[in-house]
Formats: C-alpha cells, structure tokens, sequence
C-alpha cells in the first residue's frame, strides 16, 4: 500500500529534505503533499487524502499546535496520525504536543533513522526500516 504524506514546514529546504528521508526510509509512498504553514495544510486536508501528516511547529499564520488542535476535533481528519518534526526539543513543548494529541515526536536536526522508525510506527509497516541509516 502507498501512503500519501503532507509535509507542513515553512521552509521548502526543510521540506525537500523530509522527502528525502522519507524516499531512503522504505515507506512506500504514493503522493507528497505540501503546505507551508496550518492553513494552507487544512486545505489540503480537506481536497486530498492522507496517510500521514509530518509537521512543524513554528510557521506563521497558524503553527504546527494549532493545525494538530483543528485536525483532532474533525471527525473526517480525526484519525490522521501526525508527526511532529521540530526544532522546539524543550520537554515542555513535547509533552504540550503530545497532549494535544501528536502520535509521535522527531526533533531536528534529526537522525534519518530516527525518523524512518517513526514513520514505521505510524503507519504499521509499508516497509522495513532502511538499516543503512
């Protein structure tokens, strides 16, 4: 099965190389999707289906906690696992993200395998995690 990722980050550097990492991971991927900040997600969310949301936290217009908020109280987006990729590492702002219903959380600048296993978790499989990280 090919999952479908939306990538939200502010900066398209950082969301090429979320690709790239995704691409060496082993998930088998149908479509990246990309926004770069909560809003432009929502849209996306809203036109698209998606397996798996990748997001930062800091973006303006609407930040990555707001986006993860509106996601969890729509019944059709609910279900979406989100992954948190961030710079923000501060225990306290895990736990908020964590609270606020994040199924997973990736600090940057992050390790591929970090992430890859991750992304394994989430989505139950689609692959073996790439040993070569």
């Amino acid at each position: 099965m090919a999952y479908n990722i939306l990538i939200v980050d502010d900066s398209p550097a950082m969301r090429r190389v979320v690709k790239r990492v995704v691409d060496l991971s082993g998930v088998d991927t149908g479509k990246y999707l990309e926004a770069g900040n909560g809003i432009e997600a929502l849209v996306v969310l809203r036109s698209e289906w998606v397996d798996l949301i990748m997001t930062d936290i800091n973006m303006p217009e609407m930040d990555g906690e707001e986006l993860l908020l509106q996601v969890r109280a729509d019944a059709m987006l609910a279900s979406i696992p989100v992954l948190v990729v961030s710079t923000d590492k501060s225990e306290a702002r895990i736990k908020q993200m964590m609270e606020s219903g994040a199924d997973g959380y990736v600090s940057k600048p992050f390790m591929p395998a970090d992430l890859s296993e991750q992304m394994h978790r989430l989505l139950g499989g689609g692959g073996t995690p790439d040993e070569g990280f």
